[in-house]
């Protein structure tokens, strides 16, 4: 096996952080670790640590082919999905490349929690707890393919949920009853055995534009085993997130949804000492990796913005 490992994000435009922990981890195990970034905009963040390889929409139909000749070209090892729309592709695509480490879920697992409506049954179907509608208010209507909190309204009684009717179709809406509480996130790496290695809850303290930018890493044994059980009945493999909200008025824990893909405030807990990125290289490797659950509690991860510089270009 070559001393190299080169790894191809979808739409990593903006993890840079997470580029530098690969590039570290695959230090650590002895081996150089390339990023590359498949994108439309050649100038993206990612771009400082990165090649960034001109892409297509994640729709076009062309997009097969075109990441058969990058993986060619560039002599690819692993690839990750970054964007939602990338998820169900790859989870596709690594039905015909075998020769590629592809760590997603199954095709049918991730069209499942890629629709909102479709999760939010299989949670019901599968007794897992989640903010069923009533009639009561306030309500809260997302997208069923939204992300990053992008399109959620929040309806605060019988005239706005008219008003909000008729100015849309609610067959493109999951409608829920609103909860007030603190949010978490739970990061979990599960290997392609579907054997749980780490699963490490996070307290989302502040959010800017739908993604964390502080949180706070807590050992909360509900939660654990919660997101444990969910992982494990659901069948997820590699790197996934899964949201919860606990209610503040009675303490009770919900699940929102799960995310097939590395979760954006992961750093905090690779920095806890769950490295996701060794994780994840030791299992294309082939070699054996422990499961940690001696990770630290109460470590808090604050996140500023970072600036990047490229000359563009008349090309």
């Amino acid at each position: 096996m070559s001393s190299e490992i080169n790894i191809l994000f979808l739409g990593g435009a903006k993890r840079v952080s997470l580029a530098e922990r690969f590039i570290k981890a695959g230090e650590l195990l002895g081996y150089r670790v390339n990023i590359f970034s498949y994108e439309l905009d050649p100038f993206v963040p990612i771009s400082s640590v990165a090649k960034v390889i001109p892409g297509l929409r994640w729709n076009d139909p062309a997009l097969f082919q075109d990441l058969d000749r990058v993986i060619g070209q560039e002599h690819m090892n692993i690839i990750l999905p970054f964007v939602d729309a990338a998820i169900t592709f790859l989870a596709s695509f690594k039905e015909n490349r075998k020769d590629v480490f592809i760590p997603v879920s199954d095709l049918a697992v991730c069209e499942i929690f890629f629709n909102k409506l479709k999760s939010n049954n299989w949670f019901i179907e599968n007794n897992f707890p989640v903010p069923v509608d009533n009639d009561t208010y306030p309500k809260i209507a997302k997208p069923l393919t939204g992300s990053a909190s992008k399109g959620i309204e929040i309806i605060s009684d019988a005239d706005s949920m008219m008003e909000f009717q008729k100015k849309n179709n609610m067959n493109n809406y999951l409608i829920q009853r609103y909860i007030e509480g603190d949010e978490y996130t739970v990061d979990i790496y599960i290997d392609q055995k579907n054997n749980v290695l780490a699963t490490v809850p996070r307290k989302r303290l502040e959010i800017t534009g739908g993604e964390v930018t502080k949180a706070l890493t807590v050992k909360d044994d509900s939660l654990i085993s919660l997101a444990n059980s969910i992982a494990t009945t659901a069948k997820l493999k590699g790197p996934v997130n899964i949201q919860f909200i606990k209610e503040q008025q009675t303490g009770s824990v919900y699940v929102m949804e799960i995310n097939t893909r590395f979760g954006g405030g992961v750093i905090a807990t690779i920095e806890a000492g769950a490295d996701f990125t060794k994780m994840l290289l030791m299992e294309y490797l082939g070699l054996p990796v422990e499961p940690i659950s001696d990770w630290k509690n109460n470590l808090i991860m604050m996140r500023t913005n970072r600036e990047f510089f490229a000359y563009a270009t008349n090309n």
